[in-house]
């Protein structure tokens, strides 16, 4: 009987699972807040209830306190792009020598921060002053010192981490944590790094650390990539890398922003090795949290421990708003905490933005940029072309030259998630805010040299801007090509220049600025000074910094950049707007309506829709100043105004 007893205890013991432990992990992600660290809206000086990160934080709160264990990172774009951010730069002292930005981050006590490629605007010197202040490290792995070519910031840490399984047993996770930028940094803050730093692509990067992360014992990884979501086939330094990163083994989430996109969600639909629903790319558990802190980033991971490994064997992903669009109210409060903590920094931003400038004699409004010439265009490259032409005054090489100016709508409906992003300034004083108002980023300005050949091939690349408009069909058509093109690539030339673009053609370029129709011309009646181009003329045309290095556009790059100018364009302006006012009272914005859309020829009664601002004061606006005969239809899901525009009775 013994024997029988000692027996079925050892098969037992070899037949009995062996206990596993499981861990519920939720990683929690903030991206591309752009120093919008209160939920307040600076240009209309009022409180919003769609974006913030003070709002984000309540988030955050709510998303920690429904699991046991959680870790809060974030991607990047942090200290740059908001009127606060802009003040925190002018004053360069702040309250315990912290920046806003890492007393917020601070508060809510991230584990770790990545770089994203907005950090560079200011200079390596500002970034280092700023990092200093965070209370949790920082982490770039693709960014390398250009003199000891070893890597110029962290490149990975990995953190033991306690946690909790569902046995209520104590367990240590050594989470690996690993960042990356667009290896585009270099041209794009050209002035602030080259000859310091060097950038390596973002995949490559991945494949050479991580195998060293799980050497070092990594029992998970997470990828923090300021990068976006593309498909396009794999080409070395690529801006948006996060596809092919997912492919590179023993990731187990990745954490990506860049674009302001929100993943998983239905712009994704429909692509190869995409789960949009699930949050999947690749079989790997992604999520981008969209921008300002309008959206929160969640992947939750289950564990398993298999003797001594941790093994993913189930995720989820969720993008969680802080504003419901659809029935239009907000989904949290603000956080006292975080509020409380920036209050010295809000009331200084508001006194610093309502600084008085100069006075202007027009509306500026951005409610019918993409339709028609526009003041708040028009002002901008004024500015530029005034700057230019004092620039190249005696010299040889460039003083003769003709100058241009190519400046695209940064506030025009956003990427049409935010239908409170448009410009309306009244005609009268204009302060800081006003200037930051109108450009929103810390670009600098540069100068490219251009044939008029290539002159006609950048317009047709922003002309992508807009849909294909169907002469034969009577039912709704939307004008603008919300999903496949961004606002910033649209760029309106102006400087003696005029010109119509063709709607009913397809687009000759992408949204990329690559090539898809090689037979299709939007642009035509392009002129300069009322004469046809001449395909071989050279013009000077300024841009911004990320334009003109960027290489995408025709003749944009370095071997074609001839003026590269360390004044941000928002101090261009700034003078421009000083100096009108003192010689003549006011800044005088006159509208030379140099491009338009060409007049539809059809005989069909067409539908064509404009989503634009849904105020009242855009409304009076489009009712004075509308080239094209405009009727207000209705109010979309998002809140945006839907107009019906007469294309066939053009002025």
């Amino acid at each position: 009987m013994m024997k029988y007893n000692m027996f079925a205890l050892i098969m037992g013991l070899l037949i009995s699972p062996v206990y596993a432990s499981t861990v519920d992990l939720r990683i929690l992600e903030t991206s591309d807040i752009h120093a919008n660290m209160v939920d307040y809206d600076f240009y209309k000086d009022a409180h919003t209830e769609r974006f913030g990160f003070t709002r984000t934080a309540s988030l955050i709160r709510q998303a920690q306190a429904e699991f046991k264990n959680s870790v809060l990172v974030d991607n990047g774009d942090l200290i740059q792009g908001s009127p606060m951010a802009d003040w925190a730069f002018s004053q360069q002292q702040w309250d315990n020598d912290r920046h806003p930005a890492m007393k917020a981050l601070n508060t809510m006590n991230y584990t770790v921060g990545s770089l994203g490629n907005h950090e560079f605007n200011y200079g390596l010197d500002f970034l280092k002053k700023v990092l200093s202040g965070a209370q949790f490290p920082y982490i770039n792995a693709n960014i390398y010192d250009a003199k000891t070519h070893h890597p110029y910031f962290t490149p990975y840490v990995i953190i033991n981490t306690p946690v909790v399984d569902r046995d209520g047993q104590k367990q240590i996770l050594k989470i690996g944590y690993i960042g990356f930028v667009p290896p585009q940094i270099m041209q794009w803050d050209k002035n602030n790094l080259d000859g310091k730093v060097y950038v390596n692509d973002i995949t490559e990067t991945a494949k050479k650390f991580v195998p060293e992360m799980k050497a070092d014992g990594a029992d998970i990884i997470i990828a923090i990539a300021h990068s976006g979501l593309s498909t396009d086939p794999y080409k070395l330094m690529a801006e948006n890398s996060v596809f092919y990163l997912s492919t590179v083994p023993d990731i187990n989430a990745i954490m990506f922003g860049h674009t302001h996109s929100v993943f998983p969600g239905k712009s994704f639909d429909n692509l190869a090795g995409i789960d949009s629903q699930k949050g999947l790319v690749n079989g790997v558990p992604a999520v981008m949290p969209g921008q300002w802190g309008d959206h929160l980033g969640i992947i939750d991971l289950t564990l398993q421990k298999n003797g001594d490994h941790w093994q993913v064997i189930e995720t989820r992903s969720e993008a969680r708003p802080v504003f419901d669009t659809v029935k239009n109210q907000a989904l949290v409060r603000a956080d006292q905490t975080v509020t409380d903590v920036l209050a010295n920094d809000f009331q200084h931003t508001r006194q610093y933005m309502n600084k008085v400038i100069g006075k202007t004699n027009h509306d500026l409004f951005s409610d019918l940029v993409l339709v028609q010439d526009n003041e708040t265009i028009q002002l901008i490259n004024d500015a530029q072309i005034d700057y230019v032409k004092q620039m190249i005054q005696g010299d040889p090489d460039l003083a003769d030259l003709p100058v241009i100016s190519a400046v695209a709508p940064f506030k025009a409906g956003s990427r049409k998630n935010d239908p409170t992003a448009y410009i309306e300034i009244p005609k009268g004083e204009l302060t800081v805010k006003s200037v930051n108002d109108l450009y929103v980023y810390a670009n600098t300005l540069a100068v490219v040299k251009i044939k008029g050949s290539d002159l006609k091939q950048w317009l047709e690349c922003s002309a992508g801007m807009f849909n294909q408009i169907d002469t034969t069909n009577p039912k709704p058509q939307y004008l603008i090509n919300w999903d496949g093109f961004r606002l910033y690539n649209f760029d309106i030339i102006d400087g003696g220049i005029s010109y119509q673009i063709d709607v009913t053609k397809p687009a000759r370029y992408d949204g990329n600025c690559q090539l898809i129709n090689a037979q299709s011309e939007r642009i035509n009646h392009l002129e300069y000074q009322h004469k046809p181009i001449d395909p071989d003329q050279t013009f000077l045309l300024a841009a911004n910094n990320y334009r003109a290095f960027s290489g995408i556009f025709p003749s944009t790059g370095v071997e074609h950049t001839v003026i590269n100018s360390p004044d941000p364009v928002k101090e261009i302006l700034t003078r421009y707007i000083m100096k009108q006012t003192e010689q003549y009272g006011q800044v005088s914005v006159k509208v030379d309506n140099n491009w338009q859309i060409s007049p539809v020829h059809t005989t069909t009664p067409l539908d064509i829709r404009l989503e634009t601002s849904p105020t009242e004061a855009a409304k009076t606006f489009i009712q004075h100043h509308a080239r094209h005969p405009m009727t207000f239809i209705e109010h979309d899901s998002i809140g945006y105004a839907v107009y019906r525009i007469n294309l066939q009775n053009n002025e």
